[in-house]
């Protein structure tokens, strides 16, 4: 089960956007819903078909919603290490980091990656619900007059993902797929289009696979060359529920559940982005919380009682106190039990700890665990 939390609708019309996929999703019988100002795919068939494709085949999502902005110029990389809370400085072309942008009270505008083509090109990837946010904020901030551009409304993204991604798409594009290492990306050809494509080793899935970026114009036919070349490795097309059940098998935060305005990277277990070898926005606080410690923190845990945690639902300690509350939560298709993420107060937060989650009004028996729930098999 998703949970959709934010709307971004156009200004005019007050009605959710399309991505160029719309039609596309309709004809193959995709359940609609809006996210994040947009009408989205939720699901082609179920969701637990859609995440087992994935883990064990492949599969094609339009992430067409998010957000794009580049960044160029001489003081470029001066912006972003200032509003960023991981260090570029540590980047080679052709990399992507995965950072977050933290605000002046402690928590953070939204997580990101950066792509870095050299030192004076950077394009930044964000979540769609928080693009005029986010782009309000970067604005503010850069005082060292860094060139910017939004290019989201001109862009559309896909994620390939799966074991078969890689020999899937090594049909249909130029880079040698076998040579990228992950969070490296490379400029290609995909089919007969090379204007403006971009190939990226990245994913919110755990599952392996790409991110491929393309102008809208060439959207459809991108989508259709990537579904023709994945005949022969049984790929589907897979909605956000099984987007959302992929990601928190692997303990990766969504913002607006497990990381918001309110929740700092130090909370959020996202020291190693936070680098305080360099001047970032609220640096000098995080680093002082970091060093004093926090009163709480986001743990992974599965309930060893039957049940689905959900966002909300409160957690306690054996003693019946209230020590925090679940973030994410669902069933893991992969595991066969519930599993979720939650804050809870400081002490409670060692893996093996046994804690209860509220599960309608039933106090239901569960442990802390390591994250990622998950643990991909080689390939």
């Amino acid at each position: 089960m998703i949970i959709i939390r934010f709307a971004y609708l156009d200004f005019l019309t007050m009605e959710p956007k399309r991505t160029p996929l719309f039609d596309v999703h309709v004809r193959a019988g995709a359940k609609m819903v809006e996210f994040a100002g947009y009408m989205m795919p939720l699901q082609y068939s179920s969701v637990l078909d859609e995440h087992k494709s994935v883990r064990n085949g492949a599969g094609i999502f339009d992430v067409s919603h998010m957000g794009e902005f580049m960044i160029e110029g001489e003081h470029a990389a001066e912006l972003i290490q200032y509003v960023t809370s991981n260090d570029i400085l540590v980047m080679e072309n052709g990399q992507c980091q995965y950072s977050c942008l933290p605000n002046d009270s402690g928590g953070i505008v939204d997580d990101l990656l950066v792509y870095k083509f050299n030192d004076s090109k950077f394009m930044l990837v964000v979540n769609a619900a928080n693009m005029e946010k986010d782009w309000e904020w970067i604005m503010e901030k850069n005082t060292m007059s860094a060139g910017m551009e939004n290019i989201s409304d001109n862009t559309a993204l896909f994620a390939v993902q799966g074991p078969m991604a890689s020999p899937l798409l090594q049909k249909i594009t130029t880079p040698n797929l076998s040579n990228m290492k992950y969070y490296t990306f490379r400029k290609g050809r995909i089919g007969n289009i090379t204007d403006g494509a971009i190939i990226s080793a990245t994913g919110y899935t755990g599952a392996g696979g790409y991110e491929i970026f393309v102008y809208n114009q060439y959207a459809v036919a991108v989508w259709n060359l990537i579904m023709d070349a994945g005949k022969e490795y049984g790929i589907k097309p897979i909605g956000l529920a099984a987007r959302d059940t992929l990601r928190l098998e692997m303990g990766y935060c969504l913002y607006g559940n497990d990381i918001d305005d309110t929740t700092s990277p130090i909370e959020a277990g996202l020291g190693w982005i936070t680098k305080f070898n360099k001047k970032f926005v609220n640096s000098d606080a995080l680093k002082r919380q970091k060093e004093k410690g926090v009163s709480r923190k986001l743990v992974g845990f599965e309930m060893t009682e039957k049940g689905i945690p959900r966002h909300g639902y409160k957690i306690f300690n054996p003693d019946d106190n209230d020590i925090g509350i679940v973030t994410s939560g669902t069933m893991s298709p992969s595991l066969g039990k519930g599993i979720g993420m939650g804050y809870v107060a400081a002490g409670n937060e060692k893996p093996g700890t046994r804690i209860l989650i509220e599960v309608r009004e039933k106090k239901l028996q569960a442990n802390v665990v390591r994250l990622p729930f998950y643990k991909p098999q080689a390939q």
